[in-house]
């Protein structure tokens, strides 16, 4: 089925449909309950709310699900990510490695220039900043031109690359950027299909355990939100 406008996740898994064509861009609201914030708290309980949320970044790194949710949506439909498994396995890691959107930035061990939504280290987050024409500009300026690597910049210039990505329109957009750019086409089409070895395919893409209890744990929440079996 064909959509011309991009309507809310919930709506389109629950209607049986998928989002199979290009829409026009959302805009993303910064409040107010919808089904797609629906679908994020089922998966992340603690995005219900920011009540109790760390003071990291002076408090200011909490966002409640209602508050993601459109810009997960929109980041999705910028980087092509349409399969409800793929959807639903990105917002699996951004719950764990964010805490359930309660935190942007790396806190422990607290290493310069990781973060966002995946809590990318910075040689992706250079990347990534690369990657959005608007940032592109301003990323190489910090690094010093566009030959410099990420894991060679010093710690004020790796937070500087971290700060270009983590307001909210890019934050919720990481994990769909990188699925969609960092990780082959097989494994994007294994994960399209909801399997457990499509999720294997997908952790070793991001070069972490798929069997780790903690990651095992949001990805079964997020086949459940959905309706993946």
């Amino acid at each position: 089925m064909l959509f011309h406008t991009l309507a809310p996740l919930a709506l389109l898994l629950l209607s049986g449909g998928s989002l199979a064509a290009a829409a026009p861009a959302a805009s993303p609201a910064a409040g107010g309950s919808s089904p797609a914030a629906k679908i994020i708290e089922q998966i992340m309980p603690k995005s219900a709310s920011c009540d109790g949320a760390p003071a990291a970044g002076g408090g200011a790194d909490c966002r409640t699900a209602a508050q993601a949710a459109d810009f997960f949506v929109a980041g999705f439909q910028r980087w092509s990510v349409y399969a409800p498994a793929q959807i639903a396995a990105v917002l699996a890691v951004s719950a764990l490695e964010s805490d359930e959107l309660r935190y942007k930035h790396n806190v422990s061990p607290g290493r310069p220039g990781q973060g966002t939504s995946n809590m990318q280290m910075i040689h992706y987050n250079l990347l990534y900043a690369r990657a959005v024409p608007e940032l592109r500009p301003k990323a190489d300026a910090i690094a010093g031109g566009a030959a410099a690597a990420g894991e060679s910049l010093p710690a004020d210039k790796a937070d500087a690359v971290l700060a270009l990505v983590t307001p909210d329109e890019y934050n919720f957009a990481s994990g769909a950027w990188f699925l969609a750019t960092q990780c082959s086409a097989d494994v994007r089409s294994q994960l399209a299909t909801g399997s457990d070895a499509g999720w294997a395919a997908y952790m070793g893409c991001i070069g972490v355990p798929a069997d780790d209890p903690a990651r095992v744990k949001y990805w079964t929440a997020a086949k459940a939100a959905f309706n993946i079996s």
